[in-house]
């Protein structure tokens, strides 16, 4: 990623915001549909971090984590990761499967299953947004899951954009159930020359 990101004018960190506001409302949205329980949206953190630092952003890099990962192609391609520390992929499992809480311990076939769904709908839910304010075609690839520290699932991430720069933009959006909550992170990082793309196409350059 070039040196220009990391010299974004207030307007235009302003013009992503915007982005990731109503695509985090639409996530909202959509999972709150899928699981029959209310989900609230913090207003997104935009933010440009070295890519060192993103697994502090999940609780350092023993956390033990979900991550489901998607490639973005088309006019501004780029990566999906949506990041699940374990606890609250257990209890999303329990949700969805209409278990008790707290019986989900572990991941089989049909829970991972579920929760690449999870993160297929939350994405797409995340690029339509994206396209009604942009007008540009963006088509996530079939999302991948894995389960381990977060800083061994983004290492595998990180050496694929680490080839791209030494920064990553971050779209970072945390939801929370009126219970005891689920909390995710959600990342748009750009490939370079997407995010100028994007924001040309919202009209600020």
């Amino acid at each position: 990623m070039s040196d220009d990101v990391l010299e974004l004018t207030p307007i235009q960190m302003d013009a992503l915001r915007e982005i990731g506001n109503v695509g985090a409302g639409n996530s909202a949205t959509a999972l709150s549909q899928i699981i029959n329980h209310r989900i609230d949206m913090n207003v997104p953190e935009v933010s440009i971090v070295p890519l060192g630092e993103v697994p502090d952003l999940v609780g350092g890099p023993d956390a033990m984590v979900v991550g489901v990962f998607l490639r973005v192609y088309g006019s501004a391609p780029g990566n999906i990761l949506f990041l699940l520390p374990a606890q609250s992929a257990f209890y999303l499992v329990d949700m969805l499967m209409g278990k008790k809480h707290g019986e989900t311990q572990s991941l089989d076939f049909m829970d991972e299953s579920a929760l690449m769904e999870i993160g297929n709908i939350l994405s797409g839910a995340y690029l339509n947004a994206l396209f009604n304010l942009t007008k540009l075609s963006l088509l996530p690839s079939i999302p991948a899951l894995a389960m381990d520290m977060a800083g061994a699932i983004l290492s595998v991430v990180l050496i694929q954009l680490g080839q791209m720069g030494d920064h990553a933009l971050v779209i970072e959006t945390e939801f929370t159930t009126d219970e005891d909550g689920i909390k995710g992170h959600f990342f748009l990082v750009p490939d370079p020359g997407s995010l100028d793309t994007i924001l040309r196409a919202v009209g600020v350059e």
